[in-house]
């Protein structure tokens, strides 16, 4: 099993406007191809112009193939062109982790 952990920097006092902009296009779009996230939500303290979402795989293999499904759907595709034309988003960062022997997950 794995962890993909995405952090996403917004310009500042664009944060609401984008996640509105991907409730309404990209949320079950991605959702459908992902599955349900482990945690997606707001950073309260830090950089509060960022988000975090954790999806869970069963390997990297189970996740590339998810993402490209993905990355294939029309709909995700007119969602992703609608975040780059509203050019909230600054910066991402993606990192990969797997449990620690005795966590259970």
């Amino acid at each position: 099993m794995i962890y993909d952990h995405r952090t996403y920097v917004c310009r500042p006092g664009t944060i609401k406007k984008h996640m509105k902009l991907y409730a309404d296009h990209g949320w079950e779009a991605q959702r459908r191809h992902l599955g349900q996230p482990v945690v997606y939500g707001a950073v309260e303290t830090g950089n509060v112009n960022s988000y975090v979402h954790i999806w869970v795989f069963e390997d990297a293999a189970d996740r590339a193939q998810k993402r490209a499904k993905m990355q294939a759907d029309p709909e995700w595709q007119a969602y992703l062109a609608k975040s780059a034309e509203a050019g909230y988003l600054v910066s991402q960062t993606n990192t990969i982790l797997t449990p620690a022997p005795f966590f259970d997950s």
